[in-house]
């Protein structure tokens, strides 16, 4: 298993797999906009398999509060504990992102969900399959506003 802790993230691999093993499509994140009709599933609170349905409510969220990469599908269908890791699909049946939080104060689903999206699921996966790890760049630099002073020594108005 290879896996990834800041995106929560593992590929795994099968021993022996059947010859025709199906696979689902990863669809372009960036095609998706606020008010598709999404579907969630996932094996919320072990009680098996279910499918929910919703809306994107938002695109490119960061305030989930469960990672440093903060860039999430918001949606308003069910994703409760135990739905984690399972697939956001729009309605051609594509991935389009993988559910990974809720944001609750009881733990249960309120309307407020989110997903990784294909487009930060996809890179990190072909990073577990080519080098074992993902390798991320970090710029080193802090931003801030340009005060009155930094504009002054900075020759600015």
């Amino acid at each position: 298993m290879l896996a990834d802790a800041r995106t929560d993230l593992a590929v795994l691999k099968l021993q022996n797999p059947p010859a025709a093993l199906p696979a689902l499509a990863f669809r372009d994140s960036d095609d998706i906009r606020v008010g598709d009709l999404v579907l969630a599933v996932g094996n919320p609170f072990g009680v098996g398999q279910t499918v929910t349905n919703g809306i994107v409510s938002a695109l490119a969220r960061s305030q989930a509060g469960v990672a440093d990469y903060q860039s999430f599908i918001q949606t308003d269908a069910a994703i409760n504990r135990g739905n984690s890791g399972g697939p956001l699909f729009n309605m051609d049946g594509d991935v389009i992102g993988v559910n990974t939080a809720i944001l609750s104060p009881t733990g249960g689903s309120i309307g407020i969900g989110f997903s990784m999206s294909s487009n930060v699921v996809g890179p990190v996966v072909a990073q577990l399959k080519e080098f074992g790890e993902v390798r991320r760049g970090w710029l080193g630099v802090t931003i801030g506003p340009v005060t009155d002073d930094i504009a002054q020594t900075l020759g600015m108005d």
